[in-house]
């Protein structure tokens, strides 16, 4: 059974992890929300590829999900090192026991939620996806959001994703840390 955790009542320059389905916003909220708070911005996916020196797909496509699911919860733990900064991480990240942990135990983790429609509509801009290659965006996610959703609520902090301009998710962001 999965447990949530009370939300702290201030942010207090912990890491800030945003998590949540692909297209939520992660990344581009999190340039924005990096600005506003004058604290770095780090992408989890690009510290990956980095990291192994190759793109993501490639890793998924040579070595399969779990061999990326380790490198990914091992770049996180370097990433939520306790210094102030913002962190987007990929759609996987947050549904891994130990990936989770980590983000729970060092970090404040925000979910931005946002309906499967609109998340496919972003989604269809790019074809970077491996896990909707072939098939059709809104069916994926939807399926997606039924096996994570569960796991993203464990995040102390809930922000819906809607289609208006980012930094009204931004300023929700910030509202909702106390920041």
């Amino acid at each position: 059974m999965l447990q949530t955790r009370p939300p702290d009542p201030r942010w207090s320059g912990k890491p800030i992890v945003l998590v949540g389905l692909m297209g939520a916003g992660k990344s581009t909220v999190g340039r924005r929300l990096a600005q506003r708070l004058d604290l770095p911005f780090v992408d989890a996916d690009t510290e990956i590829e980095t990291a192994a020196g190759m793109a993501i797909t490639d890793i998924f496509d040579r070595f399969g999900e779990p061999y990326f699911r380790d490198g990914e919860r091992r770049v996180i733990a370097r990433l939520v090192d306790g210094t102030p900064k913002v962190i987007a991480t990929g759609g996987g990240a947050f549904i891994q026991q130990q990936t989770r942990d980590l983000i729970l135990d060092h970090a404040i983790a925000v979910w931005l939620d946002a309906e499967p429609a609109v998340l496919a509509d972003r989604v269809r801009r790019r074809d970077t996806r491996p896990l909707l290659r072939g098939r059709d965006p809104e069916e994926i996610l939807s399926e997606l959001a039924a096996v994570r959703n569960p796991y993203y609520s464990l995040a102390p902090f809930r922000v819906k994703s809607v289609v208006a301009p980012h930094d009204a998710t931004v300023n929700a962001i910030l509202e909702a840390i106390g920041a």
